[in-house]
């Protein structure tokens, strides 16, 4: 099984953030006032992501990550982050000038894609999966998180996590 999970506001997030509610983490965003938010360097995991995923990934999932950055430069950071933290391995996808999120997941074709709900930028206009084509989410099953709430709830196991997902 092959799962992608989006970076920012998924499964990292600024270091300002640590120790302050979803909420509170959401209206950061949304004022720019911190000025760890473009720090992508600094970034940290949300909750018990790393040991979620390298569960999942010990059940036979190759992870995929994505970024929202476009900047290589930047995109270097996130791998950094991800290498910092222990993440599981995994390549770190990201948009070209021209393309656009639905555009790099249809192209990477994972079994899952686990993204966040995007409540501090806009919303569903923001998101992954609904700017997808009717093909790619005929092929792709999508789980969204709230912003900054982590994975954490979402199953253990990956027979679960699919059977879950049917439901």
């Amino acid at each position: 099984m092959r799962l992608m999970i989006f970076l920012h506001g998924t499964s990292i997030m600024h270091r300002g953030a640590i120790g302050l509610t979803r909420e509170e983490r959401v209206r950061q965003i949304r004022q720019g006032n911190d000025g760890s938010i473009q720090d992508f360097a600094s970034y940290v995991p949300i909750g018990k992501v790393v040991e979620k995923l390298k569960n999942w990934k010990a059940q036979g999932a190759d992870i995929l990550y994505l970024s929202s950055n476009r900047d290589p430069t930047d995109v270097e950071k996130d791998r950094q982050v991800l290498a910092e933290y222990d993440f599981p391995l995994g390549p770190v996808l990201f948009r070209t000038r021209s393309e656009t999120y639905a555009s790099v997941v249809e192209r990477a074709s994972p079994d899952i894609l686990i993204e966040d709900d995007c409540e501090s930028i806009g919303g569903e206009v923001e998101m992954t999966y609904p700017n997808m084509s009717a093909a790619g989410k005929k092929r792709v099953k999508s789980i969204v998180v709230k912003e900054f709430g982590g994975i954490d709830h979402l199953p253990d196991d990956l027979n679960t996590l699919r059977d879950w997902l049917e439901t």
